[in-house]
């Protein structure tokens, strides 16, 4: 087995897994917070970094039917959310290659500078 590629973010509000604080979106990238998940709202963002993919299935979900994978923080394996791959629906084609992160899975860092103690941060001082 490699070595883990992490990707890091840079910004002053990162979003990251909860559960290793590894960096996990941006909220340049999100599309919608009128979500609902598995555990409760959630966030749809165009892009991620630092998951895995799991298994394509096809799920019924509030909108209509999709086909998914479970997207998993590449670090600890925590389920994070789901990517849509395809869309049956012609109203929700816009989702497809789009991600659901689950707001209960993740941490919302922000950098107060002088005073920040998050890992990995790039503060300039």
């Amino acid at each position: 087995m490699g070595r883990l590629f992490i990707e890091s973010l840079s910004g002053p509000r990162i979003f990251k897994c909860k559960s290793c604080k590894v960096d996990s979106a941006s909220p340049d990238h999100i599309v919608s917070k009128a979500f609902q998940g598995r555990f409760g709202r959630a966030y749809l963002f165009r892009s991620v970094v630092n998951v895995s993919l799991g298994p394509r299935e096809e799920r019924l979900l509030v909108s209509g039917l999709h086909s998914v994978n479970d997207i998993y923080c590449s670090s600890c394996q925590q389920l994070l959310g789901w990517r849509y791959e395809k869309a049956y629906e012609e109203s929700q084609k816009y989702k497809e290659g789009m991600y659901i992160l689950e707001k209960e899975r993740m941490l919302k860092a922000e950098c107060h500078q002088y005073d920040c103690d998050l890992i990995g941060c790039r503060c300039i001082f």
